[in-house]
């Protein structure tokens, strides 16, 4: 029986990854990975950012996600653009399913008033996703009468079949913010590329449209630094929020973020109950994130309880996020992190 379940298993997310729609990974701390929400982050730092982000989902069953992402950019303040370069990678499940993509993005940062800035962006990507076959049991390996497993014998179904494609992708994004307010929107996967992987497939890509936002809200001076800055600790606390919508799939992220630097703590909120997906209620999970922020330096943990009716045996998610920025200011101009955008650094 536990052959037999093996084999539907993993005959279905094959099925499913090849015919039909799906969603992009996701992370938790959406902030922690800029260039991957939108393009329109490239170079938000205003200086020079490297870093990555790693997440594990439901860990304790054998169809988990992995993903793996990577980040470099680099604010030129003498044209007011942000150049970016983002490398993810994503594993799926039991049937080895596997997509990679390097991506390179451009922002521009605008001034509009004394206190707003709007940073259009576009990224361009290329992508290749393949299917292995070493964990699958297909039904003509199964001996009927001893139940012993062949895995020397080849399904007939993928012979001839490469089982991989590569295709180019655009994504566009645009982001408002001044001091303390954010707002921003992107579309990713504008051509709906075809990810089929046998030939003469047919399985776009859907669009991913993203809008996410915040304010920062100060609690007051913190105590003296005792660096040459001689400045106060930040003590902030800051409500965020994320809608994805991508085909038939929506989903909110909201909560909030405390800053007492050094240390950050948030929680967030992820579903969206008013609206069910085949009369399933839309709660998915709880998202606790702690991390410490320096000068230039940040790093962070989170960890996404289940809600949904998977329930928190199959292992929730485990996130981290690393970032760090080189500044190569003179001292004597005057800071250009008033012009950061507000958002929790994880």
């Amino acid at each position: 029986m536990k052959r037999i379940c093996t084999l539907l298993i993993g005959l279905f997310a094959l099925c499913a990854s090849m015919e039909l729609k799906a969603q992009d990974p996701q992370f938790s701390q959406f902030y922690a990975a800029p260039l991957y929400i939108n393009p329109a982050f490239t170079g938000a730092s205003q200086f020079t950012r490297f870093g990555v982000n790693y997440r594990s989902q439901w860990p304790n069953l054998d169809a988990s996600f992995e993903t793996f992402s990577f980040y470099a950019d680099h604010f030129i303040e003498k044209y007011n653009s942000g150049i970016g370069l983002i490398l993810t990678t994503d594993r799926e499940g039991t049937e080895g399913l596997r997509s990679t993509s390097i991506g390179f993005s451009y922002a521009y940062q605008l001034q509009l008033g004394e206190n707003l800035m709007f940073r259009p962006g576009i990224q361009y990507s290329l992508f290749n996703r393949s299917a292995g076959f070493q964990d699958l049991v297909f039904a003509n390996q199964i001996d009927p009468v001893s139940g012993d497993i062949d895995p020397t014998i080849t399904d007939p179904s993928i012979i001839g079949q490469d089982l991989q494609v590569s295709f180019g992708d655009i994504s566009v994004g645009g982001m408002f913010y001044s001091r303390n307010l954010f707002l921003g929107a992107s579309i990713q996967h504008i051509t709906e590329p075809n990810q089929s992987l046998i030939d003469n497939g047919d399985s776009p890509l859907p669009q991913r449209f993203t809008v996410h936002g915040g304010y920062k809200i100060s609690l007051g001076r913190g105590p003296l630094r005792k660096d040459l800055t001689y400045t106060y600790a930040e003590r902030s606390i800051t409500p965020v929020f994320q809608y994805k919508s991508q085909g038939p799939f929506t989903q909110l992220d909201i909560g909030a973020f405390i800053h007492l630097e050094p240390i950050n703590f948030g929680i967030q909120y992820r579903g969206v109950p008013f609206n069910k997906f085949e009369n399933f209620p839309n709660n998915e999970a709880l998202i606790f994130t702690l991390g410490v922020t320096t000068n230039n330096f940040n790093i962070g943990y989170s960890f996404d309880y289940t809600l949904s009716d998977l329930s928190i045996d199959a292992g929730g998610a485990h996130e981290f996020s690393l970032s760090y920025v080189l500044d190569f200011s003179k001292p004597q101009i005057t800071p250009r992190s008033r012009w950061r955008i507000p958002c929790p650094k994880n």
